[in-house]
């Protein structure tokens, strides 16, 4: 299976680290957080990613380099500039689609870390092959974090709504590869307000996880983190 990892972020809220590394590659627990994506990816059989980058992304080709060491196969769209989810999204799409232009791919960023088990997205790959158009894509949410408490969708018997107990979105999601058609390549666009049409036309179905999550974001959080790995692995020595 495919997939997209989005890397590109210029991490402003964690300078000064992020003046020389790029966010994806800060540390948490000996790892940097894209290793983590790659690693648990690769684990739920998503084994063709592509990754975006724009700041330092010289850094992150470095560090991952083809894939083959994590059992991957990684090729990288290039960036100028950050172009938002659904802009990294399109002007990476040949990539995505060389093989296979009708087949559904994960997109995920390289910025949270979960153990969410991404074996779990075959289904929805497979459902998207099956039902596009009638189905575009199919997102994971989450409980609210603190940090955003008021959430971003509902789920509402298996699709995606914006109205009803709002959840956050978990930055984990699968789209047809049809679904961004008619997009320019190389435009800045976020994936949000942009795809509230498919959740109006409920073309958007979704799961919620409810298992580790954090999206960091802030210093307090990258260090939190780091401390509850680093203890967790102490305890299993």
């Amino acid at each position: 299976m495919k997939g997209m990892i989005l890397a590109a972020g210029r991490g402003e809220r964690l300078r000064p680290l992020t003046d020389v590394t790029p966010k994806p590659l800060l540390a948490v627990g000996g790892k940097p957080l894209i290793v983590w994506q790659v690693e648990r990816l690769v684990g739920g059989g998503f084994t063709e990613l592509v990754i975006n980058h724009a700041w330092l992304g010289k850094q992150i080709e470095a560090a991952l380099g083809d894939g083959s060491r994590f059992g991957a196969r990684i090729v990288y769209s290039r960036e100028r500039e950050a172009l938002e989810t659904a802009g990294g999204v399109v002007a990476a799409l040949q990539l995505l689609t060389r093989d296979a232009i009708d087949e559904p791919f994960a997109v995920v960023s390289a910025d949270i870390y979960t153990d969410f088990d991404y074996a779990r997205l075959a289904a929805p790959v497979a459902a998207l092959r099956a039902s596009y158009p009638r189905v575009a894509a199919h997102l994971v949410l989450t409980d609210n974090p603190p940090h955003h408490p008021h959430g971003d969708m509902a789920l509402v018997d298996g699709f995606v709504a914006r109205r009803g107990v709002l959840l956050n979105y978990a930055n984990i999601g699968v789209f047809h590869p049809r679904v961004f058609d008619g997009l320019l390549s190389g435009e800045k666009l976020k994936l949000f307000p942009w795809a509230y049409r498919l959740v109006d036309e409920r073309r958007v179905s979704g799961e919620t996880f409810r298992g580790v999550w954090e999206n960091i974001g802030a210093r307090a959080q990258l260090d939190a983190l780091d401390r509850r790995l680093n203890a967790s692995t102490a305890r299993r020595a």
